[in-house]
């Protein structure tokens, strides 16, 4: 399964724009034509275009798994109806009661598991579980909250910030069902989440990802790094 590199809007932060399921992937409307064709080919799922409150930034406002999507209290009517006009089977929630906006920040999610930020509410905990159709439990990865961009996790394997804790590996690894892996994207960052998006089959760095990184990745998300 292939493992490609891409930048957006000139920057290699490519998982702050984008998200992606086994199902779907989300991106910004004003993403360009080509880029989005390419993406369209490498993952042969649907594309939504679409802004998340009025921002491109919806790998960090939305979380989201091939059964269910959360977005923030702040995103407009419109774009509601734009995501459920194409993701008629896809569970969506708008969080109305949380005042928290970046769940992409807050939540680590694939098909089989959640992970959420140990500062969530009891009642958002479940509003993700039940729409993510998957068990949610708080943890922290490498000491720190905003799980959701500390890695990346796919049904085949996780990619976690380097600092993670033996715990925190055991109960990734539990809850989501997957084999944890460590690494670094874009020359060094720990935060994998902003510049790494993927499912079961495909992956895509950030451009300034490394050989060694690229390695790191195809180890953990199964997945061997096409030139295009």
């Amino acid at each position: 399964m292939p493992l490609f590199l891409l930048d957006i809007f000139g920057s290699a932060s490519i998982g702050v724009f984008m998200r992606a399921t086994d199902r779907f992937v989300i991106v910004p409307n004003q993403l360009p034509e080509n880029t989005i064709k390419k993406i369209e080919k490498w993952f042969n799922v649907n594309v939504v275009k679409t802004n998340v409150s009025g921002s491109v930034l919806i790998g960090s406002l939305v979380c989201a798994n091939s059964y269910g999507l959360i977005l923030p209290h702040s995103v407009y009517d419109g774009e509601i109806a734009a995501l459920k006009k194409t993701l008629t089977e896809v569970n969506i929630t708008v969080m109305g009661d949380s005042k928290k906006t970046a769940f992409g920040n807050l939540v680590l999610a694939n098909d089989r598991g959640a992970i959420v930020d140990p500062r969530l509410k009891k009642p958002e905990v479940k509003a993700i579980s039940d729409t993510l159709g998957v068990e949610a439990v708080p943890s922290e990865i490498a000491g720190l909250p905003y799980v959701g961009s500390l890695a990346v996790a796919t049904d085949k394997g996780v990619l976690a910030h380097p600092l993670i804790k033996p715990e925190e590996e055991k109960l990734l690894g539990e809850v989501l069902k997957a084999p944890i892996n460590v690494g670094t994207i874009n020359c060094g960052i720990p935060y994998v989440a902003t510049g790494l998006i993927g499912n079961s089959n495909v992956a895509v760095a950030g451009s300034l990802t490394t050989g060694p990184e690229l390695f790191m990745i195809s180890q953990a998300l199964k997945v061997v790094e096409r030139h295009e």
